[in-house]
C-alpha cells in the first residue's frame, strides 16, 4: 500500500515491479475492508489495467 485516503476510500498501490496503480472507492467497497494503512501489503484484481478489488493479503479476493 502506497496511500490511502479515508474520506475517499481510494489510493494507491506499489507493484513487486515498482510501479504504481490508483485504485478508486469502487475498488475499496468490492471487498471488506473498512481502513488501509500505508506499507500494509495488498492482494488486488486487475481488469483491463484497473484495480477492481483490493484487499489485505491475509483475506482472500472477493468474487
Amino acid at each position: 500500500m502506497r496511500t490511502y485516503d479515508q474520506e475517499t476510500r481510494s489510493g494507491s498501490v506499489f507493484l513487486d515491479d515498482g510501479s504504481v496503480l490508483t485504485f478508486g472507492t469502487q475498488a475499496f467497497d468490492a471487498g471488506p475492508l473498512r481502513l488501509l494503512r500505508s506499507g500494509q501489503r495488498v492482494n488486488i484484481r486487475l481488469t483491463g489495467g484497473e484495480i477492481t478489488a483490493i484487499t489485505l493479503s491475509t483475506f482472500p479476493l472477493p468474487d
